[in-house]
């Protein structure tokens, strides 16, 4: 049985991983089906600290598994494919395969950027498309760049993207935003930005492959298509926390995010939550990794207690 099975590999599971191993508890990281998490697509991170030049998201990653693992984690490329938390020791399912017994569990595996899904965007993601423009904004200085989504999200980034770019399009498949009215205006009376209504993207336009030209877009009630020119385009359209697994065995929000007790308890003695798995708002990798730091330090004091 392991003291700590740690389900996730991104910023929160690995810190929370270190602070675990060097309490001597020998967690067992459960890398999932994307090691590294949502970092790994992301070409360049200048906003994580201790990184004046910056740091490419696999180089972190890589740096951070391997920090756990000099102090003692294991990081196992499996992904836990059921839980068991209705009886300690806590049963986790590997690859449908095999069972982990876990004396605790610290479930970190993240939150999904939701993508149009259309074969170019998908291509260009990390050179041109991204899904937070609060981690790749300042890369577009002096660029034309365009935000999809309608709701407060995709408001509140075009609006961060004026402080870099030369215009924001927001593009929006309807005639009115979702937005709340404060934040509507703020972008509808802001120079930079313009809108496209009723519109969506059928392709995004590259020259070279490794970076974004333009859209294609189309009208979606006469069917007309134009050209936009841009040099990034942000998707706003909302985030799915990775939580199918969990469904029934801790609680969830509406949203399907796991709702905390208390600090970083769920619901469940000794299963704690950290990252984006549980947060709506931040959505960083520095506050992954502190969240991940708060669930091994309240599991660590959990698990003495129960001696």
């Amino acid at each position: 049985m392991r003291n700590v099975v740690i389900i996730g590999s991104g910023p929160a599971g690995l810190t929370a991983a270190i602070y675990t191993a060097r309490a001597n508890l020998e967690p067992l990281v459960l890398e999932g089906i994307q090691p590294g998490g949502q970092l790994t697509t992301t070409n360049e991170v200048e906003n994580y600290p201790g990184f004046p030049e910056g740091i490419t998201g696999p180089e972190l990653m890589d740096q951070m598994r391997a920090q756990a693992t000099r102090f003692g984690a294991t990081a196992e490329f499996k992904a836990a494919t059921a839980v068991d938390f209705s009886s300690r020791p806590y049963k986790i399912e590997v690859d449908g395969t095999e069972t982990v017994e876990a004396a605790s569990v610290i479930i970190s595996t993240g939150a999904t950027a939701m993508y149009l899904g259309i074969e170019s965007e998908q291509k260009l993601i990390g050179h041109g498309v991204s899904a937070c423009a609060t981690c790749d904004g300042f890369f577009f200085k002096d660029k034309e760049l365009a935000v999809v989504g309608g709701g407060d999200s995709a408001v509140e980034e075009a609006t961060f993207l004026t402080r870099f770019a030369t215009k924001v399009t927001i593009i929006h498949r309807r005639d009115q935003l979702r937005a709340s009215k404060i934040m509507q205006a703020r972008a509808l009376e802001h120079p930079k930005v313009e809108m496209a209504w009723n519109t969506v993207v059928e392709e995004v336009l590259t020259e070279t492959g490794k970076e974004v030209t333009g859209l294609r877009l189309k009208d979606v009630n006469t069917g007309d298509v134009r050209t936009l020119p841009v040099g990034g385009l942000f998707l706003a359209i909302g985030h799915r926390p990775n939580t199918e697994v969990f469904q029934g065995k801790v609680d969830l929000d509406e949203q399907g995010y796991i709702k905390l007790n208390r600090f970083t308890e769920t619901n469940v003695p000794g299963v704690f939550a950290a990252g984006d798995v549980v947060d709506t708002r931040y959505r960083q990798a520095i506050t992954a990794a502190g969240m991940g730091c708060q669930a091994a330090m309240d599991c660590e004091k959990w698990l003495e207690e129960q001696e």
